[in-house]
Parts: structure tokens; sequence; C-alpha cells
């Protein structure tokens, strides 16, 4: 876990079912902040990845029938066996269809400290069957700047509070990396990289812990996989990877 001089940044991974923090997420805070109960079949890309043990600790996507998108802060350290990808599911205490894992890809250039290139894939060790509540999301290659986006996950409802059951969303707006840069603090603009794109939803609303790993969905399309932001719906701006910077890799890596 690292640590920005004194002003403590989130990663956004997760928790287990429940209202305990996992030890390591002591110094985070985090949920969607504000955001509304999914729908049925609303987000059929969205996934719960989970430790052998059924807690959730971050989001992905599907991409392929075989490949889940994630955050490699979500995933580095991990073992294929303490590792599950959850499809299909709004619920966090039932439905779903558990897939195993057959390997875990880190980006190679993932900086721990800076969570840059901070991307990675989980390969199922199954097939990912397609239904009307599973699917797989585009890649994204270009997005509108000042436009509308959405974001999902089961991050944490508050701190100390625990995280949601039900799959939430927000509909926030995508900012230029410049304004990102101008309110972040000097050091936090450091880490808004050309390779991220970032989100402003009104204070109350926003990305946290739990959210992780989890999709930036524009024009039906993938754009950004949740990173990092400041405890917690506080109007600043959220962190994404940007997912049309690593298109290359990602196609590279997820056959």
């Amino acid at each position: 876990m690292f640590r920005l001089s004194v002003l403590l940044t989130i990663c956004l991974a997760a928790t287990a079912l429940g209202n305990v923090l996992s030890p390591e997420y002591y110094e985070w805070a985090g949920r969607i902040v504000g955001g509304q109960n999914a729908g049925t079949n609303q987000f059929p890309y969205q996934v719960s990845l989970r430790s052998s043990g059924n807690s959730h600790f971050c989001g992905g996507s599907i991409i392929n029938n075989r490949y889940v998108l994630s955050a490699a802060h979500c995933t580095i350290g991990r073992t294929t066996a303490n590792t599950i990808s959850v499809v299909g599911a709004i619920f966090l205490n039932g439905g779903g269809i558990a897939h195993s894992t057959a390997r875990i890809v880190n980006h190679p250039s993932y900086n721990a400290n800076t969570l840059a290139n901070d991307v990675s894939l989980v390969q199922t060790a199954t097939f990912i069957t397609y239904t009307a509540a599973v699917q797989p999301i585009a890649l994204g290659t270009n997005f509108v700047t000042g436009g509308g986006a959405v974001a999902s996950g089961w991050g944490q409802l508050g701190a100390n509070i625990g995280i949601p059951n039900h799959l939430q969303f927000l509909n926030t707006q995508i900012i230029t990396l410049a304004d990102c840069r101008n309110r972040h603090t000097a050091a936090n603009a450091g880490r808004v990289f050309d390779s991220t794109v970032c989100t402003l939803s009104p204070s109350g609303q926003g990305m946290c812990m739990g959210d992780s790993g989890g999709p930036l969905v524009q024009g039906g399309a993938l754009h950004g996989i949740v990173s990092w932001g400041i405890p917690c719906g506080l109007g600043m701006p959220d962190v994404f990877a940007r997912v049309s910077s690593f298109v290359g890799w990602i196609n590279a890596n997820a056959v």
C-alpha cells in the first residue's frame, strides 16, 4: 500500500462482503457515492472479482469469452487460486456464475507507487457463456470530453459502513486532463498521466473503494478502468486507466 506525502489517496480496491474492511484497506474509505441501484441486465459486462472465500475485492469488465479486464493494483500479488470472476450478478449474496482463473496478466510497466499503467487481465479457466445478463463490452477508442459517462461497481457505501449488496451505478462527466490536474494537489496531479481519463461528479457523488478495476462506459464502449481518487465523493476528480492507451497490449494478451 502506498502513501503520497501527508495526503492519503485511494486505490479504490475493496473488502469482503459485510461491514469490516480488510486490514490493508484501513487507510482508504469509499464507495460509489450517491449512486443508484442497477437494474436487471443493465450492466451485463460487469464482473465481481472475489477471493476463494467469496469476498468481493474489485470490479472488472468482460471483454471476450475468456478474459476480464481490471486494474493491476487489484490483481498484483494475487494467485489464480484466490481469484474468481463472478459474472451475471447484480447482488453479491446470490446469482451469477463463478469462473475460476487460469492466469493473471498484469501490465509489465505497472508502477505501484504512481499507479501508472494500472491495467490487468484475468483469464477464466472456463469459457464465459453469453446470456442477457452476461455480455462483453467493446474496447473504446474515442470518447467525448465533457460528455456523460456511467461507472458501476460494488464500492463501499461510506467509511466504516460496508459495501452494498446491490450493484450501484453513477452517471458522471468526463473532464479534460488539464482540468483534472488543476483540481488535484500538485503531488496527485503528477499521477494524472496522459494514459488516464478523469471524471467529475458533484460533491456527494464519486467512485471509491471496492469499485477499483470496474468500468467507465460512454456510448456503449469501455473507456476507463477505475484506478484512484480522493476519499470520498468530495467533489474531486476520479481517475481511470484510459482503455484506448492500452488497446494494443490488451489485444495482444487477451487471446
